[in-house]
């Protein structure tokens, strides 16, 4: 172990790591306030599911068209200033999607709230890598799970609103307020300077000028298969998570009858566990490596959720969603990590990949399961959950083992 690791971090480093905490934790908590209302602006609106599916999709549909920029962004800005713009105009898409009196007027501001909260993904998850460097150990699962909290936070704030019959106007615009005020005060205390070093130049020789060796066909293919599966893994979660933010309350409070402010508990209910499963994922993982975990947690997925659909209760729908969420807590970070240590490409670029063709779950998941419930039912529209466990089980073995 190097002394690195074991000096103790700087009151300044520790500063930032609190501070990069709170970035994460209002990021969870902005959106968590909106989701629960989705069924009244739906009944509002006057749609139906296929029209909302398409509606909530504008979300990931502006955080995938402006993910891109997001990098030009913090280098231009800096990764803390970047964080901090985004979630303040997170909060004014969020408060006007609230507000909405058109179905157009609702997708567009959830377009400018996905847009702005791509923005704020990447910059506070820049920001946290520059802190993990100057701690000298990872750190970086520990921000994730902060941003659970605050998701749990965010969607029990809303079930109180709604609880107390609080309108959605107050209600989005003080959840705006406070969480800009709170971002606003961690920015002071984020790491100042640069981003990082400039990167080295990729080397394009050996050290006596002749070219560096062609990667042989079949290795670059094993790579891209590798690659492709480490995206189905993360998109399984991603699809997972939407389920519980798109059609969890909707589901209890049309289907099952469950009261708004109970209703809510699905989605509560999916982050809480998820929150749990980051939590004790790195021991899990040091202890029985990535693949065995990633494999138990979609089994535990697919088995829950998909006794709930079988035999639909309220108390048992909302275990369904929370065996859900701590079944895929630790998918994304999985799939990024092995990306990001694939042979034969360039330094980021497998962990940019999958970073950015996982936000296809929330993009096609909403409608799709919309279109499904049309169709059919809602309840058969949730199938993608145990579907997306099922998927995790057939791709899990890219992902490395225990470590003997």
């Amino acid at each position: 172990m190097t002394v690195d690791v074991l000096r103790r971090p700087a009151l300044a480093d520790r500063r930032a790591r609190m501070a990069v905490a709170v970035l994460f934790f209002t990021n969870g908590a902005l959106f968590a306030n909106l989701l629960p209302r989705y069924p009244q602006i739906k009944a509002d609106l006057g749609i139906g599911n296929a029209a909302y599916g398409l509606a909530v999709a504008a979300f990931p549909a502006g955080a995938i068209t402006a993910g891109l920029a997001a990098g030009v962004l913090v280098r231009r800005f800096g990764s803390a200033r970047v964080a901090v713009g985004g979630t303040l105009l997170t909060g004014v898409g969020i408060l006007a999607a609230g507000l909405a009196d058109s179905v157009v007027v609702f997708a567009g501001a959830l377009f400018l709230a996905g847009a702005m909260d791509a923005f704020t993904d990447v910059a506070q998850n820049a920001h946290g890598l520059r802190v993990q460097r100057r701690y000298g150990r990872s750190i970086i699962n520990f921000f994730h799970a902060i941003w659970s909290i605050g998701a749990v936070t965010g969607g029990s704030m809303a079930a109180a609103a709604i609880a107390l019959g609080v309108s959605r106007g107050p209600h989005l615009l003080f959840s705006a307020v406070v969480f800009a005020v709170a971002a606003c005060v961690a920015l002071r205390y984020c790491l100042p300077g640069p981003e990082t070093e400039a990167e080295p130049a990729v080397e394009t020789g050996t050290e006596d000028g002749a070219p560096l060796p062609t990667r042989a066909p079949a290795a670059r293919l094993r790579t891209g298969w590798v690659l492709a599966a480490l995206v189905l893994i993360a998109t399984a979660g991603t699809l997972v998570e939407d389920a519980g933010m798109s059609w969890a309350t909707l589901y209890l409070s049309d289907s099952l009858h469950a009261t708004a402010a109970l209703a809510a508990s699905g989605y509560v209910a999916l982050v809480g566990a998820q929150f749990v499963g980051r939590i004790v994922g790195d021991r899990l993982v040091d202890r029985f490596g990535q693949r065995a975990v990633a494999r138990s947690g979609a089994l535990i997925a697919a088995v829950g959720m998909g006794l709930a659909l079988a035999v639909p209760t309220v108390p048992g729908t909302v275990l369904g969603f929370a065996a859900a969420g701590f079944g895929v807590a630790t998918l994304v970070p999985a799939a990024m990590h092995e990306a990001d240590e694939l042979p034969g490409l360039k330094p980021g670029s497998g962990l940019t990949l999958v970073s950015w063709l996982m936000r296809l779950g929330f993009l096609l998941s909403p409608p799709v399961v919309g279109l499904v419930a049309d169709a059919t039912s809602l309840r058969v529209g949730l199938l993608v959950v145990p579907l997306a466990g099922l998927l995790v089980l057939l791709c899990a073995g890219v992902l490395q083992p225990r470590r003997r």
